[in-house]
């Protein structure tokens, strides 16, 4: 089986335009969140989200007639293309898949069009030039095999799973992989009716926590095998080590609240990776800062790895549904890489339920391997492990 390598990674959302500019950020404690910008809400309040600025988009020359979702993806594959110091040309014709999670996808540039027809039938050109994966592939003229997952918010981290078992087995010598989602109308109300968004920045595992706040943005992971980095000289900045997944089959939106189907996904990760529990470092929990979420998450933390100090990013992005989970992998494999965590934005008051709480200051950790997981609608738990540079023997 081959040993999966991260070439190279990019990263796009409201934290920073760039995976540089989002670890700044991350670390100095900085949240860009407003009232939407792009769309107006009909409902009589609104809340906070997590925007891409455009300013962060202009600079790419890619068409600004594309969805932004599109867009989003382009760059973040860029940015992990150019990391891996490859261009356009050099993976064309190669055993190079693509595999994207997305909740939204092209169907977000069609909301004006579907208002003023009955029909959901789309142009077949249009739509497919507007796919997310279909996209990529054709940009970069790749023959591998292409995958787009839409499995609620885990789909991102699914889709890292999925291009992973590609290498490991031998179909791809690489794969583009990763989430992308924007905000909408469609989205942002439908929210807004399940009344499980805050009305202020969202505050994970606080007491006072009343719920998420949307976000929107792009991850992408250059995932190769070893004979692939070797062959082209790229360093590796990490390796991917193992993936979990598992539904609770109990609720359309509600997780489990005894967390059952997330520590089985916990344990498949940590046995397709070859790891004990107590080998990891560090948890990026999902953390959404709803009461629900997080009470179980931080039960099954205390159970599956007490005393390993644990953290939310979603108080800096939001939640960015399909491209939630590689955002996350993204910042988890940077706060390996500096030995720390950030303090868990939103989080100031401990929520005396909770049998296990996140770092509320930046806390320096001590390891090569971290968790990172994802809780989506419809029950479905994701979990990914990841290593920085010096995890493997």
């Amino acid at each position: 089986m081959n040993r999966v390598a991260i070439a190279g990674v990019g990263c796009i959302c409201a934290l920073g335009a760039t995976t540089d500019d989002c670890m700044q950020a991350l670390y100095a404690g900085e949240r860009n969140f407003g009232l939407p910008s792009r769309f107006p809400s009909h409902c009589s309040t609104s809340q906070p989200v997590f925007e891409v600025p455009d300013r962060f988009l202009d600079p790419w020359p890619f068409p600004r007639t594309l969805p932004r979702t599109c867009r989003m993806t382009l760059i973040a594959t860029e940015q992990a293309m150019a990391q891996a110091h490859l261009e356009t040309g050099d993976l064309a014709q190669q055993r190079v898949g693509v595999s994207l999670g997305t909740n939204i996808g092209v169907t977000a540039g069609y909301e004006t069009g579907q208002a003023e027809t009955v029909s959901f039938l789309l142009p077949r050109d249009r739509f497919l030039a507007t796919n997310p994966t279909c996209l990529v592939a054709a940009t970069l003229d790749l023959s591998g095999p292409q995958q787009t997952v839409a499995n609620a918010c885990s789909a991102g981290s699914d889709a890292i799973g999925i291009a992973a078992a590609w290498i490991t087995t031998g179909t791809c010598d690489a794969v583009i992989a990763g989430g992308t989602d924007e905000l909408t109308p469609r989205v942002y109300n439908g929210f807004k009716s399940l009344f499980i968004n805050d009305d202020h920045p969202c505050r994970p595992f606080d007491r006072d926590r009343k719920g998420l706040n949307l976000g929107e943005g792009a991850a992408v992971f250059l995932l190769a095998s070893e004979a692939f980095c070797r062959s082209r000289q790229i360093d590796p900045l990490g390796y991917f080590l193992g993936y979990g997944a598992a539904a609770d089959a109990q609720h359309f939106t509600q997780p489990r609240s005894d967390g059952l189907g997330l520590r089985l996904a916990i344990d498949e990760a940590l046995t397709t990776a070859g790891l004990a529990h107590d080998q990891v470092c560090f948890v990026n929990a999902h953390g959404t800062g709803t009461p629900g979420n997080d009470l179980l998450e931080s039960q099954v933390i205390a159970d599956l790895f007490p005393g390993k100090p644990f953290l939310s990013t979603k108080g800096y992005t939001g939640h960015a549904l399909g491209a939630a989970g590689p955002i996350e992998a993204v910042l988890t494999l940077g706060c390996l890489s500096r030995g720390s965590l950030p303090a868990t934005a939103g989080y100031t008051i401990p929520d005396p339920q909770l049998p296990a709480h996140p770092v509320a200051v930046q806390t320096a950790v001590q390891g090569t391997i971290a968790v990172t997981q994802t809780l989506a609608f419809g029950g479905s738990n994701s979990v990914l492990v990841i290593g920085s540079k010096g995890c493997l023997p």
